[in-house]
């Protein structure tokens, strides 16, 4: 049981370490772009949910009135810590999974998603701490790979769902919108687009905004 925690250990590890140099490429072929677009969107008291190394900050515009980042695994909240502290010296960082977020309800107008809702372990329960935590009228941002509404490459997403699974820890073919839409979010904006630069089953994707009434 020891070696098997060693390992996820230096998995989570490695997979910190590699994080932003793996999807650089993305980043700049366009990727940047989307999230800048997103991102211009955030006002009022915003959380951002598994902030990972911190990719987002980059991204914040001044128009917002405070930001807490939370992120569960340590090996990516040693990365974000020093870039917020740089970035967005105001923001606060907090160790918690989205799953189990430690705040009072009706704390945030804005929380935003992106590429957390496919890597999360309980979507439904996640998305409905989302919800708990935002004002009436307040807002989830997304951007998320989704499943693909091609046939052909929702089946290959299925099979090689495992792999994707245990190399960058998350699903390439969960049905995020309709999850979002379950648990009582208005989508009152949504773009299907694709990642650039990622690999094929992993590239389709949604953008868009959802609304707690």
């Amino acid at each position: 049981m020891w070696f098997l925690r060693l390992l996820v250990s230096l998995r989570d590890k490695l997979f910190a370490a590699m994080y932003d140099r793996m999807s650089r490429s993305s980043e700049e072929a366009g990727l940047g772009e989307i999230r800048q677009r997103l991102l211009d969107d955030a006002s009022g008291d915003v959380l951002e949910i598994g902030a990972g190394t911190g990719v987002n900050l980059a991204h914040y515009d001044t128009g917002f009135a405070s930001l807490v980042l939370t992120e569960p695994e340590p090996a990516m909240l040693r990365r974000l810590q020093p870039k917020a502290v740089e970035q967005a010296p105001l923001a606060q960082v907090v160790r918690a999974p989205v799953e189990e977020l430690p705040f009072e309800d009706a704390s945030f107008d804005t929380v935003v998603s992106t590429l957390v809702l496919c890597g999360v372990d309980d979507q439904a329960r996640a998305l409905g701490e989302v919800r708990r935590v935002l004002r009436p009228g307040g807002r989830l941002l997304f951007l998320e790979h989704v499943r693909s509404d091609d046939p052909k490459l929702a089946r290959f997403q299925d099979r090689i769902n495992w792999l994707n699974r245990l190399v960058v820890y998350c699903d390439c073919n969960r049905q995020t919108l309709t999850a979002i839409e379950g648990q009582g979010f208005t989508v009152s904006r949504v773009e299907r687009t694709d990642l650039p630069k990622a690999p094929k089953f992993t590239r389709p994707a949604i953008v868009g905004v959802a609304t707690v009434s």
